[in-house]
């Protein structure tokens, strides 16, 4: 069978560096980090005190007042990126597509745990009256894919992926196959998060995955650093606009990139280390590479997982080694979770956006808080600042608790 070509026309995101594309891109370009002291909550007890959080974000830009009060932050970030997506990709005023033909993959790692909480302290306080009729279409993982597939009466495909910080590269994989074996011309898709919660930060603190640095946090998060201790949590969306091409190119649609692979294994290894060497990683990128046709000598940037974890660097490093073998010193690798912080289910979104844009505008984001090289992660991490390069292919990778692994393969569109 003949698969049909993919291609990306819309790019929407609220970020802790900006809650738009062009902000985004900006700040990521210059290197600015999100990290500061925790606002959403109390953190006064906390062994983590910090977090990359959205900023002066306004719902009610992107929905009804009503409709906002009665959604949790991750579904308030996810609308709003996919207003900024449909609207980048022509299709804001909700014409130009087959509304039969257009879907919808959203994700979020944990759905909406502020809602969760909350409701429990209600519960708590009042019993069952205490819970509100509208917690479990607040709460529920899949809730931002159907708010946003009605926002755009988009009648296609629509689900959600749940994969951990895996998640919103599955759901763009998973819509770039719909498209390619025909299920939809058109898939709005992306991840969501909110999770800098007391909830969250505390469970992630507990379990020894966070950063501890309270007194510096935009230098927390550093990966591939010597010195990195932990991830530094983050939140917001990334959604992109996925189109089949002959369906772009005969309403002259603008076209950042061209999806060509989806590498997706497992490690059947452990809750929430890596296989050793990244042996997952390993067939994962092999995957997408393979999937895109492309060798190692033609991949020039891969968009790295890169959390800041001594565990995951260091296996991710290996995995690249061992992939692209004499090719390996040659690529460029950056981290943009370095600015962004770890945006868990919205992370793997929002770096496929980034790549997309790498490979149209040829700047590649560095990783910021690069200062003390570990002699085994070995690689160019483009540290520092960012540089500009031909790129004609990159690879974008996602890593999940549970041993979800996922590469996109982005190719700069050609005719």
């Amino acid at each position: 069978m003949t698969r049909r070509r993919v291609v990306v026309t819309g790019l929407g995101t609220v970020s802790p560096v900006g809650n738009d594309v062009a902000t985004t891109w900006r700040a990521l370009l210059d290197g600015k980090s999100g990290a500061g002291p925790i606002t959403k909550f109390n953190p006064e007890g906390f062994a983590v005190r910090f977090a990359a959080e959205v900023k002066n974000f306004d719902a009610g830009t992107f929905m009804d007042r009503k409709e906002a009060k009665r959604a949790d932050h991750y579904t308030q970030y996810a609308v709003a990126a996919s207003v900024q997506a449909m609207h980048d990709a022509g299709f804001g005023d909700g014409t130009g597509y087959d509304q039969e033909r257009t879907g919808v993959i959203v994700g979020s790692g944990i759905g909406g745990l502020k809602t969760f909480e909350e409701q429990h302290d209600q519960y708590s306080k009042r019993g069952p009256k205490g819970v509100s009729p509208f917690f479990i279409p607040m709460f529920i993982a899949d809730i931002a894919a159907g708010i946003v597939s009605m926002r755009f009466n988009a009648k296609g495909p629509n689900y959600a992926t749940v994969s951990a910080c895996a998640t919103g590269a599955h759901a763009i994989g998973d819509s770039f196959r719909a498209i390619q074996y025909g299920d939809a011309d058109v898939m709005i898709t992306g991840g969501a998060e909110a999770t800098v919660t007391a909830m969250a930060i505390g469970g992630f603190a507990n379990m020894r995955a966070l950063s501890e640095r309270n007194d510096e946090p935009e230098a927390a998060s550093r990966p591939f650093d010597a010195g990195r201790d932990g991830f530094v949590m983050g939140e917001g969306a990334g959604i992109v606009v996925l189109e089949e091409l002959e369906h772009a190119r005969e309403r002259g649609a603008r076209i950042y990139a061209e999806i060509g692979g989806y590498g997706m294994t497992g490690d059947a290894y452990h809750l929430t280390a890596p296989a050793p060497d990244g042996e997952g990683a390993q067939r994962a990128m092999r995957r997408a590479m393979e999937d895109a046709g492309l060798t190692p000598a033609t991949v020039q940037y891969i968009n790295a997982h890169g959390t800041s974890t001594p565990a995951n660097d260091l296996n991710e490093t290996k995995a690249i080694k061992a992939v692209f073998g004499e090719y390996a010193k040659d690529l460029n690798v950056s981290s943009t979770k370095s600015c962004t912080g770890h945006m868990l289910g919205a992370a793997g979104a929002l770096e496929f956006l980034v790549s997309s844009l790498v490979v149209q505008q040829g700047k590649i984001p560095p990783t910021i808080n690069y200062t003390t090289p570990d002699p085994q992660c070995d690689l160019n991490y483009t540290p520092n600042v960012a540089v500009d390069r031909d790129v004609t292919a990159v690879l974008s990778n996602s890593f999940g608790f549970g041993g979800h692994n996922v590469s996109l393969a982005i190719k700069r569109f050609a005719d």
